[in-house]
């Protein structure tokens, strides 16, 4: 449906991003930090068959046009659930069936099972961003009343983008993920010199152990990856999700392979060879790269050897991002093993509007206290790192 909002614009929402062209989308998504909101990523989530309306993912993306020329998108999925999303809102829709609302569907705006910072609305250099904001805010608005959409809600927002919804009405929720910043740091040296001298005998310990079990980890990047790793990874991630994470086995194999070649410019692989076993990795960590940001996402082992996960994770990405000028390394959801390795608990947000005046007047209520809490857990992890010096999250 294409609707004129202003004689020069006009709106228009699409089911799939292939009714896009890659270069007019990637104008406006090219210049972000971010990887994940580029056109490549989110099409293959789509016609991998792993972000669908079977999944309960329904595309349903914002685009706004003048004439010929896309302007400006925000990346939408209206949801039947909350899986896969790392926001745990549960309670909010419990909260809602107990006062007799649906909470969903509800409108998502974040990449699908993603929890990295840096959603925010697509808008090419140069337009008005105040103007184009509301305009889409406004077509937010319409759609959700329209189809007795229950609320709309942005997650791992830009910090920077943040403020402008604030403005327009939205509700920040504060969650916090582990980011490790790289503190001028000229070698892994000197990030264990960070440390106390404990976790620095342990970290050593932990290294020692994958070295001793007889393995070896290389990094593949970019066109140095060989395309066998694609599946292999693939095959990685679902023993996983089978073994640890029963019920968020998201990404099919089809996703995997679909990264080669057009993706692999933003893979980071750190493979784990064992002695006399060929050229066929043990185990595999799977990251994503651009600029001076890292993401790690997902891994994998067909055996249990002590210490690779904490190497193959962290570790060893920590080296490569400092070898290669990695200002923010942020390694996935969870934060059990991360915090005592030197990544600490980092604000993020994620932003909500309501079309129900009472339950948006309960959100608002109780989100104070929520976000006050939150606050003190974060300063409570920190207060606990094993650093020799703790400056606080955001100052690390």
């Amino acid at each position: 449906m294409i609707e004129a909002v202003k004689p020069q614009y006009q709106i228009a929402w699409i089911n799939t991003l292939t009714e896009i062209p890659q270069a007019a989308w990637d104008v406006l998504a090219l210049p972000l930090k971010t990887p994940f909101l580029e056109w490549e990523w989110l099409t293959n989530l789509e016609t991998s068959g792993s972000a669908t309306a079977k999944t309960g993912w329904l595309p349903n993306h914002l685009t706004l046009w003048r004439g010929q020329t896309l302007i400006a998108a925000a990346p939408l999925y209206v949801k039947s659930h909350s899986y896969g999303e790392f926001v745990f809102d549960q309670e909010w829709a419990d909260v809602a069936r107990r006062v007799g609302l649906n909470y969903y569907p509800k409108l998502l705006g974040m990449t699908p099972f993603t929890p990295a910072e840096g959603y925010r609305f697509l808008i090419a250099p140069g337009e008005d961003e105040d103007l184009l904001t509301d305009l889409m805010v406004q077509a937010i608005d319409r759609f959700c009343q329209q189809n007795r959409i229950s609320g709309c809600h942005f997650l791992f927002a830009d910090p920077q983008w943040k403020a402008a919804l604030e403005a327009r009405g939205f509700a920040t929720w504060l969650h916090h993920s582990y980011i490790w910043q790289n503190s001028e740091f000229d070698s892994f040296d000197d990030y264990l010199g960070a440390f106390n001298a404990n976790q620095r005998r342990n970290i050593k310990r932990e290294r020692k152990a994958v070295e001793s079990a007889g393995l070896t980890l290389k990094v593949f990047s970019g066109e140095d990856i060989p395309e066998s790793l694609f599946p292999l990874m693939h095959r990685f991630y679902n023993d996983t999700c089978e073994k640890f994470m029963w019920g968020s086995k998201y990404l099919t194999q089809q996703f995997f392979r679909q990264l080669y070649p057009n993706y692999a410019h933003r893979v980071m692989f750190v493979a784990a060879f064992a002695e006399g076993n060929g050229q066929k990795p043990i185990g595999m960590s799977f990251c994503l790269t651009k600029g001076d940001q890292l993401y790690g996402r997902y891994w994998g082992c067909d055996r249990d050897i002590d210490c690779l996960h904490f190497d193959a994770c962290y570790y060893t990405p920590i080296e490569w991002a400092i070898a290669n000028g990695i200002q923010r390394f942020d390694p996935g959801a969870g934060g059990r093993h991360k915090k005592r390795r030197g990544f600490p608990a980092t604000p993020n947000y994620s932003l909500h509007r309501f079309y129900h005046q009472r339950f948006s007047q309960v959100f608002q209520h109780y989100i104070g206290d929520i976000n006050a809490a939150e606050r003190e857990a974060i300063e409570q992890i920190n207060q606990a790192l094993p650093l020799k010096l703790n400056p606080s999250a955001a100052e690390r």
